[in-house]
C-alpha cells in the first residue's frame, strides 16, 4: 500500500459519528480520510484495511486505500472546534479511502441490476457474515454507484469481536444472526455457490498478506504485549472463521428462506 502525505482538509463527512473529511494528498489526489483519533481508534481503521483489502483480493470493488499521514498543525485552519480536536488527536498515520467523485449512495428502495443480481449479492453476504460486518443494512448500506459499477465502502464496523479480545477464537464460530439485517440478503439465492467461489481464495498466505499490511504502530495493545502476538491474533482468528464457515453459511440460508 501507498503512503501519502495529508496537504489540505477540504470538508468533513458527517454521515458517520467517526467524522470522516474529505482531504487532499501531495500526489495531487482526493481522498477520504479515517481518522485514528476519532470513535473506536486504530480498531476500526484496522476494520477498514483488513475487510477492505480482503474484499478487494476476492474481486469485489473498493476504493484504493492508503496510508495517509496527518501534521496536526493542518487544524489550526478550522473554525470548528470539533474538527480541530480530531486532527489534533490524530497525528501520524491515518487510513485513506480514494474518493469517487459523482459516485452516488447506493439505494435499497430502487431495485437495479446492479442489486438483485444474485451472484454479486450472495457474494457480498458471504463476505459481510464472513467479516462480521454490522453495518450493510437497508438503513445504511454503505455501498455507492460509480460508472455503473457498485463499490464497496465503509467496513469500520466489522470484525467486532475485537474490541473485546475475551475468547476470541471461539467467537470466530459465531453464527452471525445480524445477518438477517443484510440490505442484499433478499437477493442473495445463491450462497452456496458463493461459498464455493470465495473461500478457496482466501489461503493462509492470502490473510497472512493481508493482516501484514497492519502498521506496527497500530498494534501491540492490550491485552497484547508485543506487536507479534497481535497480529498472529487476527490471522487466527480470520483463518478459524474460515475454517468455520458453515456455521455462518447455514445462518445466512437460513435467515433468506425466513424473509
Amino acid at each position: 500500500m501507498r503512503t501519502v502525505q495529508t496537504t489540505r482538509y477540504v470538508t468533513p463527512l458527517r454521515e458517520g459519528g467517526s467524522l470522516p473529511a474529505i482531504v487532499e494528498a501531495d500526489d495531487e489526489g482526493t481522498y477520504v480520510l479515517k481518522f485514528r483519533g476519532a470513535g473506536q481508534g486504530l480498531k476500526v481503521l484496522i476494520a477498514e484495511l483488513i475487510s477492505g483489502e480482503i474484499a478487494r483480493t476476492l474481486g469485489f470493488r473498493v476504493p484504493e486505500l492508503v496510508f495517509m499521514e496527518l501534521d496536526p498543525v493542518l487544524g489550526r485552519a478550522e473554525p470548528d472546534p470539533e474538527i480541530q480536536a480530531l486532527i489534533q488527536a490524530s497525528g501520524g498515520l491515518n487510513l485513506g479511502l480514494d474518493y469517487l467523485p459523482g459516485s452516488i449512495t447506493f439505494d435499497p428502495l430502487a431495485p437495479t441490476p446492479l442489486q438483485t443480481e444474485a451472484e454479486l449479492a450472495s457474494g457480498i453476504v458471504w463476505l459481510d457474515a464472513y467479516l462480521t460486518n454490522v453495518d450493510r443494512t437497508p438503513r445504511n448500506a454503505n455501498m455507492l454507484v460509480w460508472h455503473q459499477q457498485l463499490w464497496l465502502i465503509d467496513h469500520g464496523a466489522s470484525l467486532y469481536f475485537h474490541h473485546s479480545w475475551q475468547d476470541y477464537l471461539s467467537r470466530s464460530r459465531s453464527p452471525f444472526a445480524a445477518i438477517k439485517d443484510h440490505v442484499l440478503l433478499p437477493f442473495a439465492s445463491a450462497l452456496q455457490g458463493a461459498d464455493a467461489r470465495l473461500a478457496s481464495q482466501l489461503t493462509p498466505e492470502v490473510i497472512t498478506r493481508v493482516v501484514g499490511l497492519i502498521p506496527d504502530s497500530w498494534l501491540g495493545t492490550a491485552p497484547f504485549s508485543d506487536v507479534a502476538s497481535h497480529r498472529a491474533a487476527y490471522i487466527d482468528y480470520l483463518l478459524q472463521r474460515l475454517e468455520a464457515r458453515q456455521i455462518f453459511l447455514e445462518e445466512a440460508e437460513r435467515a433468506h428462506r425466513n424473509l
